[in-house]
């Protein structure tokens, strides 16, 4: 009988998450800018979501819930990062290949990239994985007005970078 509990517990637990995974992924990326390092947090993150299933009150919440924990965890992977390596906490910086020249003027990653953290992962939950600024607030713990601020100054950061001649 136990094992029937657990197994029903796993598809539960993969009905909730599993379609927020590839989300959680992007998110890790955005912040993170390694992709392995990426693959690693959201991991960490299925785990912690795991053990904390009891905590989870509404299933309708399950992907703001989710991308909340991978948030949390890309964060601890950079203070782990900065503290223990003493690399750039923003990550590794990727030299442009003859692709991304080609493209430059069209490229927003490249000027993404030259953002904090923050103001990347919160572009990123607005615009890319199009959620609400409510649910861009839980995901990063701050109040709906709080989001809809920081996606303002993010944008307003970003508008700058996207010139022709900051892309090169």
């Amino acid at each position: 009988m136990p094992a029937t509990l657990e197994g029903a517990a796993v598809r539960d637990f993969d009905a909730l998450v599993g379609p927020w995974i590839e989300s959680g992924y992007r998110l890790a990326v955005t912040y993170l800018l390694d992709p392995d390092e990426a693959r690693d947090a959201v991991q960490e993150a299925a785990i912690k979501a795991w053990r904390s299933l009891g905590r989870l009150r509404d299933p309708a919440q399950s992907p703001t819930w989710f991308l909340s924990i991978v948030a949390n965890q890309c964060r601890s992977t950079m203070r782990r990062r900065w503290w223990t390596i003493g690399r750039n906490p923003l990550g590794p910086v990727r030299a442009p290949s003859a692709e991304d020249a080609a493209v430059r003027s069209l490229d927003i990653e490249l000027a993404m990239n030259r953002l904090a953290s923050d103001d990347r992962a919160v572009l990123h939950l607005h615009f890319f994985q199009d959620l609400s600024f409510d649910e861009v607030g839980r995901v990063l713990g701050v109040s709906a007005g709080a989001a809809k601020s920081r996606v303002y100054r993010a944008a307003h950061r970003l508008q700058p970078l996207l010139t022709e001649e900051n892309l090169k």
